[in-house]
């Protein structure tokens, strides 16, 4: 197991196993309200620039989402199993195997809470059921990930996707 204790401020990722599958948990701290985090997180055009993703989400319990993932990289689809703004967020992500870059079926799903603290809020993302291979990667390429949401609600430029992930390597080179 990978795993960083953190201060609030300072970020973190564990990789926890279980058999074939693994979870991963992010935890960020961004200065802004949780309001503005959430929609950075559920808002369609906001996604589509940190997350280079065509989205589809139905803001609602029961709502469908739908990620088109960088060119054709990942095609995820799924229900909405929490919605309570603007402080979870949680929906399934399926992706049929040999669709884009993965090679197995992921039947996953995805949690984000937004926790209000002295001068910002705390983003715990979690993405329980991920094949073990599939976690693996995605424990370098999810930080990349959020140092761009965090430059997007900061409204600095966003950090150019290669480089992200390269300065997320090379902080972290065992995945934390």
């Amino acid at each position: 197991m990978s795993h960083t204790s953190a201060g609030p401020r300072t970020p973190s990722i564990s990789l926890e196993p279980d058999g074939e599958r693994a979870t991963l948990v992010l935890r960020r701290f961004l200065r802004h309200s949780p309001e503005v985090v959430w929609k950075a997180i559920t808002d369609p055009e906001q996604i589509r620039q940190w997350n280079m993703s065509t989205v589809v989400v139905e803001g609602r319990p029961e709502g469908r989402v739908d990620y088109v993932v960088g060119d054709s990289w990942v095609h995820a689809t799924g229900r909405i199993l929490t919605w309570d703004p603007p402080r979870v967020y949680e929906h399934e992500w399926n992706v049929r195997g040999g669709e884009g870059r993965l090679r197995s079926d992921e039947r996953t799903v995805v949690r984000w809470e937004l926790s209000p603290q002295p001068g910002g809020t705390l983003l715990v993302l979690t993405h329980r059921g991920l094949t073990r291979r599939v976690a693996e990667v995605f424990q370098h390429g999810l930080p990349g990930f959020l140092d761009r949401l965090e430059a997007l609600v900061d409204g600095r430029p966003l950090p150019d996707w290669d480089e992200a992930v390269k300065a997320s390597r090379r902080a972290h080179p065992d995945g934390v």
